[in-house]
């Protein structure tokens, strides 16, 4: 698939032909063997045929007259030659010629052995009874086979004996073989092609559920028996690729809600600044520069109006940071020092707050974003703050576990219903007792916290019921906090 595309060539024809050549090559395969075998036997009994008369002649050699045992060899359809040792040689039988062609009558008998010329005969019977054969061989050449014979006497025996038959045997053998071998294709077609197509029938089934699916009925799968069968992989990554394909839609469906609700919602936080700075600016307008105190409390809401849209918009921008992935400048950082600095600023800039932090004798070394974490902490002690009514008691506790550090920050407040306290984390979301805008806060503070410490590798989340009864916050951070060698000790507690 060099273009990228896929290839959608029948699956049913593509196996059916495979399957059917295979077949077919097969079956080929199988009728040259056969044939090559059986030719192969029917040769090697020829060719013993031709050493048992060969045998038999060199024992008959010195005992009957060499026409005799000349023509005794032909009357069994061989071609027979028999040179003496003086030279003088016999002849009997079908010429090999003739045995190519196969017999000229419809006995298939020979004709009588002719006697040569060359020399006279040998008449009569020698002393001795018989000869073996001293070596021989064998040549086979379009359709006869022959054999020739040396004896210790010096007598040659040639005998050749036609292969016609064993030819037209396989020829015969070639054609029922290759009827049947078509014949048995033909049937093959039928069972491969009902056999495939129901084979295949779990990917119609296949198709028609994801038509069905695209029609609108979502929540249908395939659901397969097995999973470990290649129908059944395919089905089942189907099947969850469905389910994550429904998940990301409802993912999709519910993001688009949320960020109709957050713009509906920003634009109702942005609306009440934008109209009192308007109302001021037209009460401006009207009184004139004639009531100073006048002029200079309205200059003040609108100053204190502008903050807060102000505000408002620098945390909808980190929001919009955090979403795509906001950079942090990490670098190695002892949270137990860190955290004693960032309390003494909480303190300036909270005086009414009774601030406490407990920290270990030890320091703890974490790869953090010092700042980014300063605006987790600081968020975090501002919603306490709002919580106590500016003046109530709040601890920051920093411990070590075997997953990394915990900041845990709680408060003395009212605290967070178990129904809400997740839903606290979600944007632009204010309880109802912190609906007064004249607590600053426009929901944005805790899920800035909590991308923060996601961006980290950490977490946020409600710690559940504390000490003080009111709000618990912890801040998770996959850090490996370290002791070096030597270290101080440090005060368990630092009070405010």
């Amino acid at each position: 698939m060099r273009d990228g595309r896929l290839r959608t060539t029948s699956l049913r024809l593509r196996t059916v032909v495979a399957i059917l050549v295979l077949l077919a090559v097969l079956l080929t395969a199988l009728v040259v063997a056969v044939e090559a075998v059986l030719g192969a036997r029917l040769t090697a009994q020829v060719e013993d045929r031709l050493r048992d008369r060969a045998s038999a002649a060199a024992a008959l050699v010195g005992v009957l007259d060499a026409s005799d045992l000349a023509d005794r060899l032909s009357a069994q359809g061989l071609s027979v030659r028999i040179v003496e040792p003086d030279g003088a040689a016999v002849e009997a039988g079908p010429s090999p010629e003739q045995l190519r062609k196969g017999p000229a009558d419809p006995t298939g008998l020979p004709g009588p052995a002719a006697r040569s010329s060359a020399a006279p005969s040998t008449t009569g019977t020698s002393d001795s009874a018989g000869d073996t054969i001293t070596s021989s061989s064998v040549h086979e050449d379009d359709g006869v086979l022959t054999l020739r014979s040396d004896l210790e006497d010096g007598t040659r025996i040639t005998l050749t004996a036609g292969t016609r038959d064993v030819q037209e045997t396989l020829t015969q053998l070639g054609w029922v073989m290759g009827g049947a071998s078509a014949a048995f294709l033909g049937v093959a077609v039928v069972g491969v092609v009902l056999v495939v197509r129901r084979s295949l029938r779990p990917l119609d089934e296949m198709t028609a559920a994801a038509r069905s699916i695209t029609a609108g009925d979502r929540g249908r799968r395939l659901r397969p028996s097995r999973t470990d069968t290649e129908i059944g992989r395919v089905a089942l990554a189907l099947d969850e690729m469905l389910d994550a394909v429904e998940g990301a839609e409802a993912q999709a469906v519910a993001a688009e809600e949320r960020v109709r609700a957050f713009l509906s919602d920003a634009a109702h936080e942005l609306r009440t600044p934008i109209a009192g700075v308007r109302a001021a600016a037209d009460t401006l307008v009207r009184n004139g520069p004639d009531d100073p105190e006048t002029n200079e409390l309205l200059a003040v809401h609108v100053v204190r109006q502008a903050d807060r849209a102000a505000r408002l918009v620098d945390d909808m921008l980190t929001m919009a940071r955090l979403d795509r992935g906001i950079a942090l400048d990490r670098h190695r950082t002892d949270l137990v020092d860190w955290l004693d600095t960032e309390a003494e600023r909480l303190r300036i800039r909270l005086p009414g707050v009774e601030l406490h932090v407990e920290v270990p004798e030890h320091p703890v070394d974490a790869d953090v974003d010092p700042d980014r974490l300063a605006q987790v902490l600081g968020n975090l002690v501002d919603n306490a703050a709002r919580a106590t009514g500016g003046t109530g008691t709040v601890w920051l506790r920093l411990s070590v576990g075997p997953e990394g550090a915990r900041l845990r920050v709680e408060d003395d407040g009212p605290g967070i219903p178990a129904a809400d306290r997740e839903r606290v984390f979600d944007r632009l979301v204010r309880l109802e007792d912190a609906r007064d805008t004249r607590s600053g806060g426009a929901g944005l503070g805790l899920p800035i916290a909590r991308g923060i410490a996601v961006a980290h590798g950490g977490s946020l989340a409600h710690g559940g019921d504390g000490e003080l009864g009111g709000a618990v916050f912890d801040v998770r951070l996959p850090a490996s906090a370290t002791v070096p060698a030597g270290a101080r000790p440090r005060a368990g507690v630092l009070l405010a």
